[in-house]
């Protein structure tokens, strides 16, 4: 008969659940790793037997596991060799890719052949400063005496003047106009000067750099073929990205009202740009160039690393996104730093925002300039007006870091910026609606009343210090005040209707009001208006900055009007600089050719030779010419 009497429970030692529960099994396999055989993992109980005396029939096939361990621990072991040679593998695999795609359709792999171009020279730069970076600083040290480095700063500053004065007396003779850019430069700087905080604590050395590479800047990108060239392409390819827009458009709103409505049209390129803005951030492509350009400006102008990175963060950001960069560190920074931040907010615009202004017809390559060279000259204007007088304590970029955001993964990413962007457009689409119709009205009121818009008559003289013709004068002035009274965004819209105007060959004046500009007078406005600089932007600035330091908030008030001032100065030193640079570009119309052949529509080239076949008439120029140009325009001779 069995024995049903209960026996005593085992008794458990506490001493292993007093140092943790144990897992048999991770322990096993712990063993096996490192090359313990089963038996050699003790009991979990007190006064037990090894687990192979305990349960031999578990272990029989413990060693048939043995070579997938051993390949394991093979590769964890030689992790460094397996990731050079998956890198090397996956190199080699892309430079086939990119030879091939080069040898098919050469212009088509373009894009991909810069963008490899530009990854390697980094490569390269960072390869050469971890090998020979030391041995250079040991080179450069003597130049770092107080003596020898002021005298160097000395000669290069005077080198930089002579260099320039000589430069504008060739460059200038056969444009004289040019001067007066360089004029209006010299005028808006003297004003900044006497408006100053401190004017004995002036940075002269962050002044002259930043205005140096702003213009360094300005001579290659308008000047030199390779810099036109780079920059054109680079508008082109942004243009040809912005037009992906139209898919996502189309299939919400349907592609009638896409091509109709300019809600539809516009605004979802906003959408389209901020996400792809908050995918590079989020894979950090864009603090690292944000970083690689703050370098340049720190090195050379001598600023700190919070106001450097946040201007430099300026050219890809908005007002109120590029101080997130230095978010933590807004509440020990000076009044000059806060200052510098609050002028490169204004001086720049944001590059969601690009993408809505190339649509518009707006040049893309003056946009992209005009926003890049803006970021050194605001850093070298904020210090002109608000010189530092404080102690700094972020003088290296040493413990400043930025952050890819929030978002998990990219997916979030992209969500989180097309989401993010939707405040953005309604904002827009309120305050164009708002406006347009204030600024009908205000136009309807002043017309009553027998006067033009006053900013037409004030800014006049603004707008030919920039170097814009007389004649045009009128209409850039109205433009820049609407820029800077109501916004940018309108202010584009209304110079790409006058862009239009003058492609499709209209008249010059319609009455006693002009109908377009000239190109230079276009190419000028485009760098003028490139700036969140208006009086709408200080409740943007104001309302940005206190959330992120509600300690500051009086600070923020006090310098916020002068920010304002120096970020509109720095887009007009921003024209100046594109007066004293611009050229004429692209060839001549044979108007002999031209008029001569079957003309079916009026252009600019069309109107252009009209004009000068009006005024003097040539016997290259047939009679049915000239009666063609007198079907699309007016002149006496067609009476």
């Amino acid at each position: 008969m069995e024995d049903k009497t209960p026996k005593p429970r085992e008794s458990i030692s506490l001493t292993s659940v007093a140092n943790g529960l144990e897992n048999m099994g991770a322990e096993f396999l712990e063993s096996l790793e490192e090359g313990r055989t089963p038996g050699d993992v003790s009991s979990p109980v007190e006064g037990g037997d090894s687990w192979t005396d305990a349960h031999p029939e578990h272990f029989s096939g413990w060693r048939s596991l043995s070579p997938a361990l051993r390949a394991r621990r093979f590769c964890r072991e030689h992790a460094p060799l397996w990731r050079w040679i998956c890198t090397g593998l996956l190199c080699a695999a892309f430079a086939a890719f990119l030879l091939i795609a080069s040898l098919l359709d050469f212009q088509r792999a373009l894009a991909l052949f810069i963008l490899t171009c530009v990854g390697l020279t980094f490569l390269a730069h960072g390869l050469l400063k971890r090998l020979l970076g030391p041995p250079l600083l040991r080179c450069v040290e003597p130049l770092g005496h107080d003596r020898l480095g002021l005298w160097f700063e000395r000669g290069l500053a005077l080198a930089a003047c002579l260099g320039l004065v000589l430069w504008l007396i060739l460059d200038t003779s056969q444009r004289p106009e040019q001067l007066v850019s360089f004029a209006g430069i010299c005028v808006f700087i003297s004003l900044l000067f006497a408006c100053s905080k401190h004017h004995r604590a002036v940075s002269w050395r962050a002044v002259s750099w930043g205005l140096g590479l702003q213009f360094a800047l300005g001579l290659f990108v308008i000047r030199t073929e390779p810099g036109f060239i780079a920059f054109r392409w680079m508008g082109d390819q942004i243009q040809i990205f912005l037009s992906y827009t139209d898919v996502g458009s189309s299939f919400v709103f349907g592609e009638a009202m896409v091509r109709g409505a300019f809600a539809f049209q516009v605004l979802p390129i906003v959408v389209f740009f901020s996400c792809v803005m908050s995918v590079l951030y989020h894979v950090g492509l864009m603090q690292w160039v944000i970083q690689k350009i703050s370098w340049l400006m720190q090195a050379t102008m001598g600023t700190t690393a919070t106001e450097t990175l946040s201007v430099a963060g300026n050219i890809f950001a908005s007002q109120t996104e590029a101080p997130l960069l230095i978010r933590p560190y807004l509440a020990d920074m000076t009044l000059s730093e806060i200052h510098a931040v609050m002028t490169g907010g204004y001086a720049t615009i944001a590059g969601s925002l690009l993408g809505a202004y190339i649509s518009f017809g707006i040049d893309a390559a003056s946009l992209i300039a005009a926003s890049v060279m803006a970021a050194p000259c605001a850093l070298a204007l904020s210090k002109l007006v608000y010189p530092e007088v404080e102690e700094s304590k972020f003088k290296s970029s040493e413990g400043v870091k930025l952050t890819a955001g929030d978002a998990q993964n990219l997916l979030e990413a992209a969500s989180s910026g097309a989401s993010i962007s939707v405040k953005l457009v309604g904002n827009i689409g309120a305050n164009l609606i708002a406006f347009l119709a204030l600024l009908a009205f205000v136009n309807a009121a002043l017309s009553w009343l027998g006067t033009m818009l006053i900013c037409s008559y004030a800014l006049r003289p603004v707008a030919f210090l920039m170097g814009v013709a007389w004649e045009d004068c009128p209409v850039v002035a109205e433009l820049l005040g609407t820029k800077l009274f109501l916004n940018e965004f309108v202010a584009y819209q209304e110079l790409a209707q006058y862009k239009q105007r003058r492609l499709a060959g209209a008249e010059e004046w319609l009455g006693a009001k002009k109908q377009w500009i000239s190109v230079r007078a276009e190419i000028l406005t485009t760098f003028a208006l490139c700036g969140f600089a208006n009086f709408s932007s200080i409740g943007i600035m104001l309302g940005g900055l206190t959330s992120m330091a509600p300690q500051r908030k009086s600070d923020f008030s006090q310098i916020v009007l002068r920010a304002l001032c120096t970020g509109t100065c720095v887009s007009l030193v921003n024209a100046c600089v594109a007066g004293i640079l611009y050229v004429p570009r692209g060839a001549v119309a044979d108007c002999t050719t031209l008029l001569n052949t079957t003309i079916g529509g009026s252009s600019f080239e069309v109107y252009q030779c009209c004009r000068e076949a009006f005024q003097s008439p040539s016997p290259a120029v047939s009679q049915e010419a000239l009666d063609v140009c007198c079907r699309f325009y007016n002149d006496t001779i067609c009476v």
